[in-house]
């Protein structure tokens, strides 16, 4: 019996890094020989802080809204997030020529929501501790006439995120492994399907906090399986059940997930600052801290550092 179709091929992260071209930035790789020195290894970091507003999500965001047709983008697109891709959505909707509305958690931090707004998006307030999200946010878009556009749990969000992987391999094609913050799993699936696609022996792992190891323990059971959330740093990455779709491409082709504490994360963090000249959120940092905990093997090591959307205040009291 043959096994199911993936929902992305490697050929969707390249047509992906066509639309993005001219649009999205090409972001750096950065190397340090003190960083080479502490992980015994070569080492390159794939700096998204640097991409359109602060993170990778962009990538995902735009891919997905350029592929809609005008009928589509005169009804808006419609999604739920806190975070990056509320900011990531609301960036690429303005580019396309079309409107945004968030759904935005009552207490989600007001840097956020303004920077947010201030790419256009209306923000639509609900509880996170009552409401029930996923349903308010279809309804919503079933109300508006808009494209609801999954922050990971969608393929054209899945091969945007992708393109991130695709031109750190092209950079860097002599990678061992490349090392990957996950969450939902939009930025994993992505990087697996292009590392595997142009290097299939180059080994890829995903990193999540310990606080939130679903995709961890999902992988160990062979299934998708939900864990009790509890908080961590890195919010970024807290979810219960990895994305449906998502775990399809991580379940065939991810070489293992592995997991950090929030010291581990914070002292990534510190290093990035201090030896590199580079900032990073919680999320942002993982990959590395997994690096720096000793937990990746490997001769030639690539990284994600996915975001450096913390604003100052936050990141000295994460660092003090």
């Amino acid at each position: 019996m043959s096994r199911p179709e993936l929902p992305i091929a490697p050929a969707d992260v390249e047509r992906a890094a066509a639309r993005l071209r001219g649009v999205a930035h090409r972001t750096p790789v950065v190397s340090s020989r003190v960083l080479d020195a502490r992980a015994g290894a070569r080492v390159v970091l794939k700096a998204e802080g640097f991409q359109r507003m602060g993170a990778f999500k962009f990538r995902g965001a735009y891919n997905a809204v350029s592929q809609l047709s005008e009928a589509e983008l005169a009804g808006g697109v419609v999604t739920s997030s806190s975070g990056n891709h509320a900011q990531a959505l609301a960036l690429a909707a303005r580019l396309c020529g079309t409107r945004a509305t968030i759904l935005m958690p009552r207490d989600a931090p007001a840097s956020k929501r303004a920077a947010t707004e201030g790419y256009g998006a209306e923000v639509v307030e609900f509880d996170r501790y009552r409401d029930d999200r996923d349903r308010l946010t279809r309804e919503l878009a079933a109300e508006r006439g808009a494209q609801l556009i999954h922050a990971y749990d969608d393929p054209r969000i899945m091969a945007g995120a992708g393109t991130c992987a695709l031109e750190l391999l092209q950079d860097e094609p002599e990678l061992d492994v490349v090392v990957v913050p996950a969450g939902g799993g939009g930025l994993l699936s992505g990087s697996c399907m292009a590392v595997k696609g142009l290097a299939p022996s180059c080994r890829v792992i995903g990193v999540e906090p310990k606080a939130s190891d679903d995709l961890r323990r999902s992988l160990a059971a062979g299934e998708r399986v939900s864990v009790d959330v509890v908080p961590s740093i890195a919010d970024g990455q807290l979810l219960a059940t990895p994305g449906a779709q998502p775990w399809a491409v991580i379940s065939r082709l991810a070489d293992d997930v592995v997991t950090v504490s929030d010291d581990e994360i914070r002292d990534a963090m510190r290093f990035l600052f201090e030896r590199c000249k580079l900032v990073a959120e919680p999320s942002g940092a993982s990959a590395l801290a997994a690096v720096l905990a000793g937990r990746i093997s490997g001769e030639r090591i690539g990284v994600v550092l996915s975001g450096a959307n913390v604003d100052a205040a936050r990141f000295a009291q994460l660092l003090g």
